[in-house]
Parts: C-alpha cells; sequence; structure tokens
C-alpha cells in the first residue's frame, strides 16, 4: 500500500511525503478498508509536529478520517456488521493511506445516497455537532442559535443540524466567502466577527433584542458571546480554534442566568455509550432524509496522497471551507 508515514516530526505539512508499504493483513479484531477518500483535520497538524495529546510511537502513518471499502472482516466475529465490499466510513489512526484497519465501534454504513467523498468527513464532525445541540443543548424549534466558525466543518454541520430542529440559524464567520457558505448550508443570518460591535448586531436580529438562546463556540469566544446571550441561554464549548483557553468573568456568567456547557464527544464512547449510538440514529435520519448533507470543500480538488500536505497547508491557513476531502485513488489490479 501507499501511506505517509511519520518518521521523524516535521516542521509542517510540506515536509509529508508518500512510501510504499506491506498492505495490512486481515485481522482477528478489526477491519481491512481499501480507502477512497480522506479527510483532513487541524489535530493532523497538531499530530505531525509532535504536539497533540495522543501521539502513537514513531514510526506511525498519519491521518484518521476516511471512506472506502470493506477487504476483510475480523476473523474473531462470528456475526461482523459489515461485509466484504460494503462502502463505509470512519475514523483510526493511519487515514493518510491506500489501506487501513480499523475496529467495528470506529465504522459506520456510507449514508443511502451519499458517495465516498462526501462521508469521509463524517466521522469527528457531524456527531460533535449533533451531540453539542441535540444532547447538551437541547435546541428546539424557535431557538435563536448562535454559530461561530460557521464555515468550518464542525460548524456547518451545526448550522445544518441547528435548522433541523427549527432553529433559526445566526453564523459568525471573518470572511464574505464564508457567510456566503454559510448562508448556503441554511444559516438565516450572517456576522463578520472582525467587525467592532458584532456582539450588537446579533442582539438586534433577536425578538427585542433579547439575545441569542444557545452559543456554539469551537473558537474560544464565551466572553464575547455572553454580550449577546440571552436570560437563560446555553454556551456549548467545543474547543479552543483560536489558541488560547479563555479566563471567564463568572459574574457575568450568574447576572444573566447562563449555563457553560462542555462536550469532549470523544470520551462518550467510554463513558455513555448509549449515547453515542442515539446520536448517529439521528443523524443518519438526518442526512437519509436530505435535511443533512456533506460539508466538503469543493474551491479547489485534490486528488491523490501526494495533496494530503497541500491541504493540511490551506487548512492550516484557514484559507479553505468545511471539511477539506482528498480522493484516494485505488490502483487497478494487474491482469
Amino acid at each position: 500500500m501507499r501511506a505517509i508515514q511519520v518518521k521523524e516530526y516535521v516542521k509542517g505539512p510540506q515536509d509529508l511525503t508518500v512510501s510504499t508499504h506491506p498492505t495490512p493483513n486481515p485481522s482477528p479484531t478489526h477491519y481491512l478498508i481499501a480507502i477512497h477518500a480522506t479527510a483532513t483535520n487541524f489535530f493532523d497538524l497538531l499530530q505531525i509536529r509532535g504536539k497533540y495529546q495522543h501521539q502513537p510511537p514513531l514510526p506511525w502513518i498519519s491521518g484518521s478520517e476516511f471512506a472506502g471499502v470493506v477487504l476483510s472482516s475480523p476473523t474473531s466475529l462470528a456475526s461482523p456488521k459489515f461485509r466484504v465490499g460494503d462502502p463505509v466510513f470512519g475514523a483510526a489512526q493511519g487515514g493518510y493511506a491506500t489501506h487501513v484497519l480499523a475496529p467495528e465501534a470506529q465504522l459506520r454504513p456510507v449514508p443511502k445516497g451519499w458517495g465516498f467523498f462526501e462521508s469521509a468527513g463524517l466521522m469527528v464532525t457531524a456527531p460533535t455537532s449533533y451531540a453539542a445541540l441535540v444532547t447538551r443543548a437541547g435546541v428546539k424549534k424557535g431557538d435563536y442559535v448562535l454559530v461561530h466558525a460557521a464555515a468550518g466543518g464542525v460548524g456547518l454541520a451545526a448550522v445544518q443540524v441547528a435548522k433541523a430542529f427549527g432553529a433559526i440559524v445566526i453564523a459568525t464567520a471573518g470572511s464574505e466567502r464564508k457567510l456566503e457558505v454559510a448562508k448556503g448550508f441554511g444559516a438565516d443570518y450572517g456576522i463578520d466577527y472582525r467587525k467592532q460591535g458584532w456582539e450588537a448586531e446579533v442582539k438586534k436580529l433577536t425578538p427585542k433584542g433579547k439575545g441569542v438562546d444557545i452559543v456554539f463556540d469551537p473558537v474560544g469566544m464565551v466572553n464575547t458571546s455572553l454580550k449577546c446571550t440571552a436570560w437563560n441561554g446555553r454556551i456549548i464549548i467545543i474547543g479552543f480554534a483560536a489558541g488560547d483557553i479563555e479566563k471567564v468573568a463568572m459574574n457575568r456568567v450568574l447576572l444573566k442566568n447562563v449555563s457553560l456547557v462542555g462536550l469532549h464527544w470523544g470520551m462518550y464512547v467510554k463513558e455513555e455509550p448509549e449515547t453515542v449510538e442515539r446520536v448517529w440514529k439521528g443523524l443518519f435520519e438526518l442526512m437519509e432524509s436530505g435535511r443533512f448533507r456533506g460539508t466538503v470543500y469543493t474551491d479547489k480538488e485534490f486528488v491523490g496522497l501526494e495533496r494530503v500536505g497541500e491541504a493540511l497547508g490551506m487548512l492550516g491557513r484557514r484559507e479553505t471551507w468545511g471539511k477539506v476531502v482528498i480522493r484516494v485513488p485505488q490502483a487497478s489490479p494487474k491482469l
């Protein structure tokens, strides 16, 4: 197989190279998948530089999210969920490759009517946004939801989930193009958070200027968002894409009766596995009814593992929107 192997930490994605390795053998516990599309994530940029909280021992193959076809099922499973030839998407260490081994818990069937390209970036972003808004925030019809970084992977997923539940969505982003993208995925309003006083603009869009009911924050904008959060509002903390972990003025949280709610989606498999299944059930209902669509970046096409470095570089410079996905051609069998 071909893969991007990290033998030593690199300065950046421009240093990644593709090399040839033995294709994994069928496993007692894992499925062997032929990858047709692989998705990029910000944590990939950290991991290749040795800066992520989860670092596999060197050498290792980079990447995580993918979509492809089952080549073999775990030999120890009497009744495997997936059969040879089934299209699946998932996440496992080693997504920047033509083949990967993945456990059953980390795989899902490609939704009806979807392709590998659209499915490759689902495993991380879609359930994060659904669990944040539905499980943690209890989004409902009529809620005003402020989605920060709305043109990002989790942001576009959040926009769609909120709209599917009948909410009014106010999207923030840092460029006109990204605001246009967010509106294209259903956002009712768009606000450029680079402009001074954007919080007042958000309040003007809500009934009687009361503020928003829910803030979806993957950036680290709690303090500023408190200015436009309604009484009894909920601020859902997804991450800190801005790079700094905030110190929040808790007196303002108290005075407005605001709930600060965290979401660590990766821990649900261990702490609440039953919730994981409920989240995916809800997502598949939205996807198969056409209320949730793929959020793949389409302004530029990336084909081949050799393009992973370029794609990651653009992601790191925030030059993209949605999920940046690379098509992975599979070699034709020799006759």
